[in-house]
Parts: structure tokens; sequence; C-alpha cells
């Protein structure tokens, strides 16, 4: 059998090895709902896909006034048909004839290397698994054309992916989709010779990213949380599918991919959230409300009911900080990103953020969206957006493009101790020494169980710099100005920032810089407040002392630590 374009030799699927093929274990957490982000100029992507077409994919323009690109992939991942087909364990034949005429109408409507979709080989590994359950499906009434389409399609994408794997520069989420591909593509065919080098590729170069992928102590090489999400589903979605049917042994890949759920674990509020620290594309590796089977049952709590505790991730350079009567806080003293590009990280060296009672007061402000709106796409990574310090309008970091970054930073936890009373970190970055009067930024901070937070911000270098610290507050909290303290409320919990002599400025939606804003999802913009305070002076002259209340009742004892530390 050809594929329409006709230079492609299509072998026909063993129906036996198809039948003894067992699908993996999907779950679904809660009552399933379509997730998928909401795209502002909904009609302008789907004119431009359209149009695109009949382009071969690399005759396409991507460029600063195109509609995103991720919003241009979404409904081409198929996976509105992957919720439906695992919503329901017994679907109807009226399910499954409409799903089947969902899928043929794409594979009809993106004719094999046109449009867009095929611009990414890990677009095309996130499909394949849709192709296999359906060809699995025997309740399925297939007619001789329609076999031939998924056919086609599925064999032309696992072959796409094996000549255009991401093994580079590129390497990343991306390459661990495009294995996805392979190992199902390869299962698939595996009564073919080529189908055999599929799957033992695949196996191979999961084997050998995963600890690429995975940092000794759980966290990300690309430095976003949301990505850890998917990396860790991908790989789970493998295991379960490798080890069902007996193709592969992923013994030695579950202890990283537990120190990955471990780490997630440690970052959870609010449920199943974690904070938008780094890139977020609201991604999924089935997807919205379905995950594989994690084999995550015996995941110790990070805090287990003392007063104050906290866990340090030295390796991906995270600290996360909680205590029994609900504060919980992280501080970022990581690297950039994943070497070389660093194309999923912000320039977020020592930021923080804080949450109280499973509400969140200092966030990270998202991501938004990755292209057409370049502006606001070096906001939401760019240092400005994060709660640490900038210096002269730059970041700490040099953006080259959208995902690539010139230059990275040096970051490092000096010290992380525990008293009897109060938890105390010290780390600093080099993010600055690029300048032509180089500086050093050093953050302390000194939390004293559940009565206060202290962030203290020092520099060492030279020259005269502008200085800007940032705090973006989640668009719920509202600032209730009080003397010489700002009330931030929550839906009922509060906390008390000190603003000796008004030091604090509120930005809300500023245009010029951009300043004030927040992205919950992706795809979507709403203002928020930012406070700043801004000054200027050589290094040696400037340092930031904030003072964060976490209880009303503790005011006085946490003025009195703040006098102590300033005069100590």
């Amino acid at each position: 059998m050809k594929t329409n374009e006709g230079f492609l030799e299509i072998p026909d699927i063993d129906p036996v090895f198809l039948k003894k093929i067992k699908l993996p274990d999907i779950k679904k957490m809660g009552t399933l709902v379509n997730e998928s982000f909401v795209e502002e100029n909904a009609a302008q992507i789907f004119n431009f896909e359209i149009n695109a077409r009949s382009l071969f994919f690399s005759k396409i323009n991507i460029n600063a006034h195109s509609p995103d690109i991720r919003s241009l992939w979404e409904s081409g991942r198929l996976q509105g048909v992957a919720q439906i087909l695992f919503s329901d364990p017994n679907p109807s034949k009226e399910v499954l004839k409409s799903q089947k005429k969902i899928v043929i109408s794409w594979i009809k409507g993106n004719p094999f290397l046109h449009g867009v979709h095929y611009m990414s080989p890990m677009e095309c590994g996130l499909r394949i698994p849709v192709f296999l359950y359906l060809l699995k499906i025997e309740e399925i009434d297939w007619h001789l054309d329609e076999t031939k389409n998924i056919l086609s399609a599925f064999y032309n994408h696992v072959w796409w992916i094996s000549r255009n794997l991401a093994l580079y520069s590129s390497l990343g989420n991306h390459t661990i989709c495009e294995c996805i591909g392979l190992i199902f593509g390869g299962t698939g065919f595996q009564g073919i010779e080529e189908g055999e080098k599929w799957l033992k590729t695949g196996c191979r170069l999961l084997e050998q990213e995963i600890s690429h992928q995975i940092v000794d102590d759980g966290g990300p090489a690309e430095q976003s949380l949301n990505y850890h999400r998917f990396v860790l589903d991908l790989y789970w979605l493998a295991v379960d599918f490798l080890e069902s049917n007996n193709f592969y042994d992923c013994t030695k890949w579950k202890e990283s991919l537990l120190k990955g759920e471990s780490f997630l674990n440690a970052f959870l509020f609010e449920g199943n959230r974690f904070p938008s620290i780094g890139d977020s594309d609201d991604g999924y590796a089935i997807a919205a409300g379905l995950y594989p089977n994690r084999q995550t049952e015996d995941l110790n709590k990070i805090f287990p009911g003392n007063n104050l505790s906290y866990k340090t991730f030295q390796e991906s350079g995270y600290t996360v900080i909680g205590s029994s009567e609900g504060s919980f806080m992280t501080f970022d003293h990581g690297p950039l990103g994943m070497a070389p590009l660093y194309n999923h990280g912000h320039a977020d060296a020592l930021s923080i953020t804080l949450y109280k009672n499973q509400k969140p007061f200092l966030i990270d402000p998202g991501t938004y969206r990755y292209n057409g709106v370049p502006k606001h796409r070096n906001y939401f990574r760019g240092t400005r957006a994060h709660n640490t310090v900038c210096i002269d309008g730059r970041d700490q970091a040099r953006q080259l493009t959208g995902f690539i970054w010139g230059s990275q930073y040096q970051a490092d936890l000096e010290l992380a101790h525990e008293y009897s009373d109060r938890l105390c970190f010290k780390a600093k970055h080099d993010g600055y020494k690029r300048l032509k009067n180089s500086v050093i930024h050093q953050r302390e901070l000194i939390i004293h169980n559940d009565v206060c937070c202290l962030i203290c911000d020092s520099f060492t270098g030279e020259g005269v710099h502008e200085f800007e610290l940032n705090f973006h507050l989640d668009p719920d909290v509202k600032i209730e100005p009080e003397t010489e303290w700002l009330v931030l409320n929550n839906s009922g919990e509060s906390i008390l920032l000190y603003n000796p002599d008004n030091c604090f400025s509120i930005a809300n939606g500023q245009e010029d810089p951009l300043l004030g804003w927040y992205s919950p999802a992706y795809g979507i913009l709403q203002k928020t407040n930012t406070l700043q305070s801004a000054v200027t002076g050589t290094p040696v002259e400037i340092d930031f002392v904030t003072l964060i209340c976490l209880n009303e009742s503790y005011l006085k004892k946490a003025i009195q630590i703040r006098k102590e530390f300033m005069e100590n």
C-alpha cells in the first residue's frame, strides 16, 4: 500500500500483533472537563491554519505577527479524541464512530508534511498513540479507505519522527514526545525490521535522556514545573506501555521518576496546583484531566507537621519552606535552564513565591504566549516579571529570541540553616556581572515560624545603577493601605507588608515598561498589582529589607525582629 502522496510504501499491520498489544492504564482526575487554553484570536488562528494546509511545512512563514504557534498546534494533538475515548470504559458505537470521523477528517485535511502540524516532530509524537488506540478498538467499523488513511498517517508520522529527532541543541521535552511516537509506532509495526528499529531507538533514547531531563534531586533540567509534569507523565506512559507488553525493563527509570514526583509534590498547593515557575503551555501527555499510572502512592509528605520545616533541592536549585500553620514559600537559587539554549527557563534567580493556607499572595506571573506578542513574551520570561531585583532595567541574562538565551548566570545557595525559632537562607547570583560596571546580587531569607519573613537584598559591585525590587500579587489579593503597613487580603486570608515612607509604588496593567500583568493559563492575559521599590545608587549604598508579617497578632514582634536585624 502507498500513501496518497505516493512516495512511501506503507506496510500492513499484522492483526495478530495488533490484537496482543496492551494499552496503558489511563487515570481520570475527577470530573473530566475541557481545560484547553483559550486564545483571544481564535478566528485568526483558524484562518491561518486553513490557509497553511496547502503549503509544504517548511514554506510556512511564522513571524512576530503570526498567531501563536502553540495555539495553532493545540487542536492537531487530537487529545480531545483521547479524552472521549478514555472518559468512558465502554463507549457506544455512536461515540466511537464520531471520534473515528474526527481523526479521519483531520488526516484528510492535513496531508502529510503540509500545514503547521508537521512543523514539529514533537507534535507528531503526541498524535501517534491516538492512531494506535483507534486501530486497536475492534468495535469500530472501518471502511477500506479509512483503514488506508489511518495506517498511512500512523506510518508516516513515525517515519518522519525517526528522521528528524531532536538530539542536539533542541534536546528537551520535544525529544521525549518523539520517543513516545517511536515506541508506540514501533510496536504497531513490530512485524517489520523498521518497526523493530523504531522501538529500540525510542527505548534507547528514553534510557539516555532520563538523567538529562531529571537531575539527581528529582528536579527539572528545563527549570519549568509545568514541563516537568509533562515529561514525567510521558515517561510514566512509556513505562506502563513497555512493561505491560514485556518490551523493555524500565526498573532503572522508576528511581528517577519517583524522585521527580517527590520534587513536584513539594511544590503542590491547593490540590494539584504548583507555582508557574518557568515556561508553561498547559500541555498534557494524554489530555486534560487524564494521566498515566504514576506509581506514586508511597510518596512521603515534605512537611510532616513540624512548626517550620524546609526542603532544599540543591542540584535543581530550589528550596521550599512550609509550616503546620499553613504558610508556604519557594526560593529559586537555580540555573537558567537546560543548556545550551535554555529554552524554557526564565531569568528568575532569587525569586520567591508566598502562599498562606492555600491562598496565593506573591506569585510567579506565568507565561502568557510564545509567539505573536514579542513584547509580552520578553516580559514574562524576564527578570522584571519575577519577585526579585532587576538592575538597570536589564534581565539577568540576554534574550536572543523568544526561546533562546544568549548568556547564563551562576546562582548559588550559600547558607541553609535551621535555628530553634527561625530558618535562614542566603543565596547569590552573578547575572549582572556582564554589565560594564558589574553587580552581584545577594538575597537572605529569615523566616521566624509563622510570625514573619525578612527578605534582605544586598549588592556588591561598581558604578551607579537603578535597582528595582518587584513583588507580584495574585489578582485576587486586595491591597488595604494602613499607615506603615500594606494589608494584603485574599479571600479572608491576610498578610501585612511593612511599607515605611511609602517606599512601594503600585503598578497595575502598566504598558511602558510592562509591569503588573498575570497569565493564569496559556493565552490569557490579566492585569494584577505589582509592588515596586526603585532606587538609584552604588551597590554598597543600596539594600532592601522587606518585612512580611504572616499574622496580624504578631505585628509588634515582627517589628522588633526587623529592628534587631537592622541593628546587627
